[in-house]
């Protein structure tokens, strides 16, 4: 008899613990759009938030709920965002591809180290040591550590030890941006292409003994500028991307090519004043 009573009540106690589930997934059951799976397997799934979510799925969930375009994702391809707006019923909307860019032309061809770092090959622990070793301060250390972050392989260092962007690679993840310890990068709109290459804050051409290609803060290139596009703060030239910015005008006179015109194929274009740069190994201590 006890055993009957005992398998009664597990019995009783299933079905009571059954109904209750039943009941919790109707109360608390969310209803998911399977249009979000579709449109997330049209998605690049590069996971990079160039689109303001921190992931395609987040992002997939916002496009069917309308809180955003394909436009957005600047990684798909043309094709790839007409083919979700075509599904979705939308309109594809429009969103230019950033990409980002080094403020920094010093390598070790053209800017001298005045002391030797020897430890860690890293940008951030090279930092540490006193602003890194290098003669200019605000100049790239090149130990790398923007292209190791790089997920998409979109950087790559070159023989001088210089970051060089792939634009048709780069996702605008910013993981560069945060992992340089001097701010040299930043995400920029592809057609930023009047380009303020140095990050240098002291005036004169003292500063030309550590760098031949930093920025002296002479004005050319504001003064050649039309109107207000470029003014001068802190020693550096700043452009104003608000303003019509397509002229390769104020690059001309720039004696060191520190400014420059972006050209997404043939790289950074110098002006017809710039010193040519003829040095091909590393611009050792002490020698000019």
């Amino acid at each position: 008899m006890s055993i009957v009573i005992a398998v009664s009540a597990l019995g009783g106690l299933t079905l009571v613990l059954a109904l209750m589930l039943v009941i919790a997934n109707r109360k608390l059951y969310v209803y998911e759009d399977p249009r979000i799976d579709v449109v997330e397997g049209m998605l690049p799934h590069a996971n990079c938030g160039a689109c303001g979510y921190p992931g395609c799925r987040p992002f997939a969930e916002a496009l069917v709920t309308g809180d955003s375009l394909p436009g957005k994702c600047t990684v798909s391809s043309e094709e790839g965002r007409e083919s979700i707006a075509e599904y979705l019923g939308v309109s594809a909307g429009a969103e230019e591809k950033q990409v980002a860019r080094l403020a920094c032309a010093g390598g070790t061809n053209v800017a001298r180290n005045k002391a030797a770092y020897i430890g860690m090959e890293s940008c951030r622990a090279a930092s540490l040591v006193s602003g890194g070793g290098k003669g200019c301060f605000w100049g790239c250390l090149g130990f790398g550590d923007c292209e190791s972050v790089c997920d998409f392989d979109a950087i790559h260092m070159d023989e001088h030890g210089l970051p060089v962007v792939d634009t048709e690679k780069c996702t605008a993840c910013g993981d560069c941006v945060e992992v340089c310890p001097k701010d040299l990068f930043s995400l920029q709109p592809i057609s930023h292409q009047l380009w303020v290459a140095c990050k240098n804050l002291e005036a004169g051409d003292e500063i030309l003994e550590e760098c031949e290609v930093a920025c002296t803060a002479c004005g050319r290139c504001a003064l050649d500028a039309p109107g207000d596009l470029i003014v001068m703060e802190n020693n550096l030239p700043v452009v104003n991307y608000a303003l019509n910015h397509s002229t390769s005008d104020p690059i001309q006179r720039c004696p060191t090519g520190a400014i420059v015109w972006l050209d997404n194929k043939l790289g950074a274009i110098k002006g017809r004043e710039a010193k040519n740069i003829v040095r091909k190994g590393e611009r050792m201590m002490g020698h000019s």
